[in-house]
């Protein structure tokens, strides 16, 4: 099995059924739930689960600390600036925060920015140097 690989992304909500309730707007249709806990999506060979920050903080083993958001960013890739636009659209007509409206930048793609209503930051981009398959999965060209 390969070291360099990403089964699962785990973020912490202040409130469940908020998260639910904007992703399910986006479109997304949770895989598995546990009872007010923790909701997963299966995503192209890997999940994405929302947990509440506290009991996310006592499971890491540090039930005092206090999570935090944005220091990293999830992305979705999409064929053209036109999907990029729709998204991001979606995304503020469902609660998003905008953070940068998409445009074309400085590596020759087009992208923008929102967080979600818990503050985790999403792009939505275009890279013209990438291919999507048709389930919308990357592989990176070899370079």
């Amino acid at each position: 099995m390969t070291p360099q690989r990403v089964t699962l992304i785990t973020l912490g909500v202040a409130d469940l059924e908020r998260s639910k309730a904007f992703y399910g707007a986006l479109g997304w249709t949770p895989t598995r739930e546990v009872a007010g806990e923790v909701v997963f999506y299966q995503i192209n060979g890997m999940a994405l689960g929302f947990f509440g920050l506290d009991a996310l903080a006592k499971d890491q083993g540090r039930p005092d600390a206090k999570l935090g958001t944005g220091g990293m960013t999830l992305a979705q890739n999409f064929t053209t600036d036109a999907e990029v636009d729709a998204a991001y659209a979606l995304a503020l007509e469902v609660g998003a925060i905008a953070l940068k409206a998409p445009e074309k930048v400085f590596w020759g793609g087009y992208s923008g920015y929102y967080a979600d209503p818990d503050g985790h930051v999403w792009e939505v981009a275009q890279n013209p140097f990438w291919e999507l398959s048709a389930d919308g999965s990357l592989t990176l060209p070899a370079s």
